[in-house]
């Protein structure tokens, strides 16, 4: 399957038990098929500014938000291509844009300034959100092991299973092992479905059935609560 660059769609979140996790993966044994990376582990590298603005706004729920970060699937070497990706959320739906490049022009892109070579739209967009939130630096790593599905009918249509969700606010480095707070209760598992149009009648079904009702859970927010925010109280970070 080609590498998707450009999104625009819902991501519905849940959390499940392990249960329901389970029983929710028989059923969709019949409408949806593993994606190529099968179950991985995913880093993540959240920038925001020294006074964490981004995130401030992001968890008062306005109607527009927007945060940069860079990905890396699986365990990686320096040489190796990571994400670097610009979501932007607007009235429930998801923009999210993204360009390949290697691990270590990715680091002197965001650390360093180092211009990348590659000249496009995304890459101009990202230079803009670069330059009009100022002081953009490594804030949180986030780790979690997924398992990501796709639609037999419709590729398009998405599921996304994630456990062992870490973060942590040192060592922020796609080529570290994984470690740190851990973010979900015990015994869950956090679903999201990614959609353009909406939700299937069997999926309908299932959260029906289970009571399940979609959450407003955020990994970097959920991190900056629990982690970030105590200390910045505590007089542990300056900002």
């Amino acid at each position: 399957m080609e590498t998707q660059m450009t999104f625009k769609r819902y991501e519905l979140k849940y959390i499940l038990t392990k249960n329901q996790y389970v029983e929710l993966k028989e059923i969709m044994q019949e409408y949806m098929c593993l994606d190529q990376f099968g179950k991985h582990t995913i880093r993540t590298i959240y920038l925001d500014t020294q006074d964490h603005r981004l995130i401030r706004h992001s968890i008062e729920k306005p109607t527009y938000k927007e945060k940069l970060r860079v990905r890396a699937y699986g365990d990686i070497q320096k040489e190796d291509d990571v994400f670097i990706e610009l979501k932007k959320k607007y009235e429930g739906v998801v923009y999210k844009r993204r360009i390949s490049v290697p691990q270590e022009q990715a680091v002197n892109y965001l650390e360093n300034h180092v211009p990348l070579a590659q000249k496009n739209q995304i890459t101009r967009e990202i230079d803009y959100f670069i330059k009009y939130y100022e002081g953009l630096k490594p804030s949180m790593l986030l780790s979690y092991d997924r398992e990501a599905f796709f639609g037999l009918e419709d590729v398009n249509f998405r599921m996304t299973f994630d456990q062992n969700v870490l973060s942590r606010e040192d060592h922020l480095s796609l080529l570290e092992e994984v470690y740190g707070d851990e973010l979900l209760p015990e015994d869950t598992v956090l679903l999201e479905v990614k959609t353009t149009y909406g939700l299937p009648s069997w999926l309908l079904h299932f959260f029906s059935s289970h009571q399940l009702y979609k959450t407003s859970f955020s990994k970097y927010g959920t991190a900056y609560k629990k982690v970030l925010f105590p200390k910045i109280q505590g007089g542990d970070l300056n900002v």
